[in-house]
């Protein structure tokens, strides 16, 4: 190809990119701000808005619970799983942005022919190189919106391991609460046995009616099946926990039995600091701009396409002649393709996207509601749950010490046996929903923490 036309047709498709690109919009810009309007405060925490500490594992100054949650982080298959999904979304955006550089390609070879003077042979190279110059930018579009995907997947992995975090902890409160309950069913069943023994004592003193003693053993016998009910609860929290750990679930887990104190008051934060915070907001929003960078590579697909393509090679019947650049023979073209007519295909691919575009424009919104729902809500539940523990434990000291006064009142025979048994019911229907409430306000603490986003 001669030098001069090569040149002046260099010269014409890059004037004509410059004014092509001129008119061609590119992605917007998103900001969370304009896709959702954050309140300037929380409603259930107006006057607490200071700056909330983001390694909220620390806060419950309990080792095993630290270890737990560090042997979960470090041995979890399904956030190995999702580990490898972030490999996989980076190399797959390196893969699409490959098509902006030349492509080249080698083939060595050996020909042999057979012909009338006798066999010949010959070495061959040949070579194959294209490049679609990208003018418009649309395969960089394409490449961006595959990073953006691999940012939301990363997202998507740092939101699991807070996940996993907080159910390892819940899942530690949990099996603590299943122990207790456990014990106080043991306790219970002695204090059973108790009453049992006096009741028996007084009908064989003819002091009370077989009827009495038939109640006892059926609410003796009661307390044995929530016994084991408990420890039925015990052995399938183990093995859930271990589970989470990565570990066989073997129910070999070291017995806990103390739940630890709930940390001080917790700062929320900002609104708005939420939604540059939070993994599956942070992923939401990448994945809208993944689209907004595929609805670009879709309008840029309308223009023309640049390419240059060579092909070239040698052949010698000797290798050492292979490698002398004068035995190359090659040659170079560009080419300019303009879609004309494709049945429609390219513009129904843009209103796909744009589309798409629209869909997790709305998903984001759906997300953030949600998001600060869940915080709001967890702030609510702190308050009332911290009322319920406390009305509670005075719940149980004061059915202590009716239980007491009932036992006191049975042997004087100023009450019937459904009184006493009934105080018995009460004290540990009392110690059975402190311990569960306790519970459960640690494990809010632990979805407030989740809510906000907040570290390990």
């Amino acid at each position: 190809m001669p030098a001069p036309f090569f040149n002046n047709a260099l010269r014409l498709f890059c004037n004509v990119a410059i004014l092509l690109t001129a008119g061609c919009a590119t992605v917007p810009e998103r900001n969370t701000n304009d896709i959702i309007n954050s309140p300037a405060q929380w409603a259930t925490d107006q006057a607490n808005s200071n700056p909330i500490n983001m390694q909220w594992l620390s806060a419950f100054a309990d080792p095993a619970l630290s270890q737990f949650v560090q042997e979960a982080l470090n041995n979890n298959y399904d956030l190995k799983t999702a580990a490898a999904r972030v490999a996989v979304a980076r190399e797959q955006s390196r893969i699409d942005g490959a098509p902006r550089w030349p492509q080249m390609a080698f083939a060595p070879g050996y020909r042999r022919s057979k012909l009338n003077s006798g066999e010949t042979g010959a070495f061959e190279v040949l070579f194959t190189m294209s490049w679609e110059i990208d003018v418009w930018g649309r395969i960089k579009a394409t490449q961006q919106a595959s990073e953006q995907d691999a940012d939301a997947v990363t997202s998507d992995y740092q939101g699991a391991r807070l996940s996993l975090a907080a159910r390892t902890a819940q899942s530690y409160f949990e099996l603590i609460e299943a122990n207790l309950q456990t014990e106080v069913a043991e306790q219970s069943i002695k204090d059973r046995r108790t009453i049992v023994d006096l009741v028996r004592g007084r009908f064989a003193r003819g002091l009370t009616r077989g009827l009495d003693l038939r109640l006892v053993l059926t609410d003796l016998e009661n307390a044995k099946a929530q016994l084991a009910n408990s420890r039925n609860q015990v052995q399938i929290v183990t093995r859930r926990l271990e589970v989470l750990l990565g570990r066989y679930p073997g129910n070999s887990l070291t017995k806990l039995s103390a739940l630890p104190s709930p940390p001080s008051v917790l700062a929320a934060g900002l609104p708005s600091e939420l939604l540059a915070r939070r993994p599956d907001l942070l992923a939401a929003l990448a994945r809208l701009q993944a689209t907004d960078s595929r609805t670009e590579s879709a309008k840029k697909s309308l223009l023309p396409r640049i390419t240059l393509t060579a092909t070239g090679g040698t052949s010698s019947p000797a290798l050492t002649e292979l490698v002398d650049p004068r035995a190359v023979a090659w040659n170079l073209a560009m080419g300019l393709v303009q879609p004309v007519f494709t049945g429609g295909r390219l513009k129904a691919g843009i209103r796909l996207t744009e589309a798409r575009s629209e869909e997790t424009f709305n998903e984001y919104q759906s997300i953030a509601l949600n998001a600060f729902r869940e915080v709001e809500q967890a702030l609510a539940a702190e308050q009332w749950l911290r009322e319920q523990e406390q009305a509670l434990k005075e719940a149980v000291e004061q059915t202590l010490a009716s239980r007491k006064l009932a036992v006191y009142s049975y042997r004087q025979g100023l009450i019937e046996i459904l009184t006493l048994l009934d105080s018995y019911r009460s004290t540990l229907n009392a110690q059975s929903e402190h311990l569960s409430v306790q519970r459960h306000l640690l494990n809010n603490r632990i979805d407030l923490y989740l809510a906000l986003g907040g570290g390990i």
